[in-house]
């Protein structure tokens, strides 16, 4: 069992930085949302903020947009030309992707003050495209509403999981620990 790890001692290391990261910050998101009374419709701050940085973003490009609190459900309302377009709820902050990635790059971490920048670079890049990627949802929505599901279920979540995607490679064949470890051709 012993030569087993030791085989496996990098794959073994990277499963529970991994998991240990995961857990602590789900954890830690879960009781940040705690605080926030869902059964009295009360939105999160970090979804709020979300919400008015993509009603912004539909501002600057000229568009007619703003957002209100739903009434019925913990949620911010997207109107867009006067027409409701869009939900946006706790789950369409992003957060939960930011926390896998960083824990994945946490898992191949180099340098603490290369990994945590990386960390830090990527999440505000996330945020960013999260938030274009909810106004032009919205924008793609007003036009297009018969294709909801292809557009909010499969090519807006294909995007940011591609980014998502790019960055881990990224790191790990540039950044990382790890990639120091890899011959040059």
């Amino acid at each position: 069992m012993k030569n087993l790890f030791l085989q496996y001692k990098p794959f073994f290391l990277f499963l529970i930085k991994f998991f240990v990261l995961y857990v602590v910050l789900t954890v830690g998101y879960k009781l940040y949302l705690n605080q926030f009374d869902t059964t009295g419709f009360e939105v999160d701050c970090f979804t709020q903020m979300v919400a008015e940085q993509s009603e912004t973003v539909l501002v600057f490009l000229g568009k007619e947009a703003k957002t209100e609190p739903n009434a019925f459900e913990p949620c911010v309302n997207l109107i867009y030309n006067g027409k409701f377009v869009a939900r946006i709820i706790e789950g369409c902050n992003a957060l939960s992707v930011m926390i896998l990635f960083a824990a994945f790059v946490f898992a191949f971490s180099g340098k603490w003050l290369k990994t945590f920048s990386y960390i830090l670079l990527g999440c505000v890049l996330i945020h960013v495209l999260n938030v274009l990627r909810i106004a032009f949802l919205a924008m793609a929505l007003y036009s297009y509403p018969d294709y909801e599901h292809i557009l909010h279920g499969v090519i807006f979540p294909l995007f940011i999981y591609a980014v998502v995607f790019i960055l881990w490679v990224l790191w790990v064949q540039k950044f990382s620990g790890y990639a120091a470890d890899t011959p040059k051709k």
